[in-house]
């Protein structure tokens, strides 16, 4: 067979992969192949891990995931309630963790006057650090042209320098041991624009944006750099969702079973497995979505021409199950 044959071949087979194989997967193709041939959750045992926003969600189930892996867990929120909470469950998860394993941690994550204080704290309990997990943060549902500022200038404050400026500290520490590694909740909206999400869009491409550079800028200096982007999660994120006023929550609940979310149960498991195994990114999500998602990525026009067509209704019963906004348009 000629040459320009076989690497055309190759390249239909390669593209016909992907297009085939998020119909049957709720995440990328290199996290499914990792979670099947790669280094399981348990690789963590005894790995010191910091995870801010752990009272609710994605955080909350992480933290059972890591427990029931061996890690030491450093939980950190606002709620110290919900805290103890979470770390009650921990110890039900894994019984050979000590109530002296799991520290609460109570922090206002945009209390950036706080941060070394709290991290003096990590160090002093546990003598060190592997793993930084910046999950806190809000979403939002409200339209773009009605967005107060304010609500610009607190969702970036929360969503993105809160994060930037523990980071900066926590990095320091990582050059100085010589290991650590970094890992955020971003969103499939930190890839691709979502509806109705403007200023929560901007916060999560910010994220890759900062991060990105960090990862090459430190390429070989064995600072490991996760970025976990889920699509919709079965979590109760709406209710605490900004929405174009300041000061003001959307105070809604999400549809529960949802055929078009990942539970968080699930999306936890996967994100274990992307820290295990050191995965640069990864992807998160039922077929549907995923499958919007590659067009939008990898067929930019294809994607931009069939996003035309289904509009930015279908596009938010996607992702909320329901039409979120009132009076839409």
């Amino acid at each position: 067979m000629h040459l320009l044959a076989i690497v055309g071949l190759v390249c239909v087979i390669y593209y016909l992969i992907y297009f085939i194989c998020p119909w049957f997967l709720d995440c990328d193709l290199n996290l499914a192949l990792h979670e099947k041939f790669g280094k399981p959750i348990s690789s963590l045992k005894g790995k010191v891990v910091w995870i801010t926003g752990a009272s609710s969600g994605i955080g909350e189930h992480l933290a059972y995931v890591l427990a029931d892996a061996g890690c030491k867990l450093i939980l950190s929120a606002r709620r110290r309630e919900k805290l103890e909470e979470v770390k009650a469950k921990c110890l039900q998860k894994n019984t050979s963790l000590t109530g002296s394993d799991i520290e609460v941690l109570v922090l206002d994550v945009c209390d950036i006057d706080n941060h070394e204080t709290a991290f003096k704290h990590v160090i002093s309990k546990f003598g060190k650090l592997d793993i930084l997990v910046n999950n806190a943060g809000r979403s939002q549902r409200a339209r773009w042209e009605e967005i107060e500022l304010s609500v610009d200038k607190e969702m970036f404050d929360l969503n993105v320098f809160s994060q930037v400026a523990l980071s900066r500290l926590v990095a320091k520490y990582f050059f100085q041991v010589g290991a650590g590694h970094f890992v955020l909740t971003s969103s499939f909206a930190g890839l691709a624009a979502t509806p109705f999400s403007a200023t929560y869009c901007g916060t999560k491409h910010a994220l890759h944006g900062y991060f990105g550079s960090f990862v090459i800028e430190k390429i070989n200096q064995n600072i490991a750099v996760t970025v976990a982007c889920p699509g919709p999660i079965q979590t109760n994120f709406l209710s605490e969702s900004y929405t174009e006023k300041s000061g003001e929550t959307y105070g809604e609940k999400v549809k529960e079973n949802s055929d078009n979310k990942v539970s968080a149960e699930r999306c936890a498991t996967l994100m274990g497995i992307a820290i295990a195994n050191k995965l640069i990114e990864v992807w998160i999500s039922k077929p549907m979505v995923l499958q919007v998602l590659y067009l939008i990525k990898y067929y930019p026009n294809v994607g931009r021409w069939i996003l035309t067509i289904l509009g930015p209704r279908f596009l938010q019963r996607l992702r909320d199950d329901k039409k979120t906004l009132k009076q839409e348009q």
